[in-house]
């Protein structure tokens, strides 16, 4: 009797433990699913004619690809221009991001200076500063400077950011101090010890930190609409926008134009996916 008890006990504990895994993926399918399904419609909804987004019931797919639509978007809103300004503004901010925030983030992680607390806390204390609060005097120092409507507007105040030197410096921490230390005894000075061990085994943060700053610089829209205000240096952002204004009611087109500007990104990402998790598990203790 009390083998049996125990038996249908574990029986019991098994179904629940099964239930439990159900529940499990049935809720990271449905989440799935609706984070995934507006871009699948985006993309769907670039190939079709404008009846076929409005026809009913709706489709999920198009009866015939129409990939005149980004071939209309090009001719009808010369896209070449925008889409050039938002990469050429985002390879020079990445750029300096990859100098400057592993190099901050190796002095505050590995060199001990008075005021080395004091001045990380200082670094994250602006992460906690919104955006808006410092616009105006942004923009005062830009003119200043003679920046307006330049493109070093929009790549000066994004070429090194607190998060970048936050994760750059928690990276690095985990890194033994060993290998510096041995570089030390065999003569190297400290940019060849950076460049030659402290770099290459922070690869994983940096390609975070590449995607990172790719996707907040490409996704910017306030900042270089305040600072750019010539048609010919405008960013991709303020293009879609303007796009939605003319062209509101073809949707076929604007979604065109979403799944052009969202291309790199995802692209990116698909590319440096595995480094880009790597990075993060090293940021929260996991490496």
């Amino acid at each position: 009797m009390e083998k049996t008890k125990i038996i249908l006990k574990a029986e019991q504990a098994r179904r629940i433990k099964i239930l439990k895994k159900i529940l499990f993926y049935l809720l990271m399918t449905i989440g799935m699913i609706i984070v995934v399904f507006p871009t699948i419609y985006m993309f769907s909804g670039s190939l079709m004619t404008l009846g076929q987004i409005f026809s009913t019931p709706i489709r999920l797919w198009p009866s015939e690809f129409h990939f005149e639509n980004y071939r209309e978007v090009f001719v009808r809103f010369d896209l070449h221009r925008y889409f050039f300004n938002s990469t050429l503004v985002a390879i020079a901010v990445i750029a300096l991001n990859v100098f400057f925030c592993p190099l901050v983030g190796y002095s505050l992680a590995k060199f001990r200076f008075p005021g080395r607390e004091l001045l990380f806390l200082f670094i994250l204390s602006t992460m906690m500063i919104p955006f808006d609060v410092i616009v105006i005097p942004l923009f005062l120092v830009i003119h200043r400077f003679g920046w307006v409507d330049s493109y070093q507007a929009v790549i000066i105040p994004q070429a090194m950011t607190a998060f970048g030197i936050f994760l750059m410096r928690q990276f690095i921490r985990g890194t033994p101090d060993d290998y510096i230390d041995a570089a030390r005894i065999d003569g190297c000075k400290e940019f060849q010890i950076f460049y030659r061990i402290i770099f290459p085994l922070s690869m994983p943060a940096i390609t975070t930190l590449v995607i990172l700053s790719f996707v907040a610089t490409w996704n910017s829209f306030l900042w270089p609409l305040i600072v750019l205000t010539s048609d010919a240096k405008k960013t991709l952002p303020i293009a879609l926008a303007r796009f939605l204004s003319l062209y509101s009611q073809e949707w076929n087109l604007l979604m065109a134009a979403s799944v052009i500007a969202s291309g790199p990104v995802l692209i990116l990402f698909a590319f440096l996916n595995k480094h880009f998790i790597e990075g993060m598990s090293g940021l929260s203790g996991l490496k």
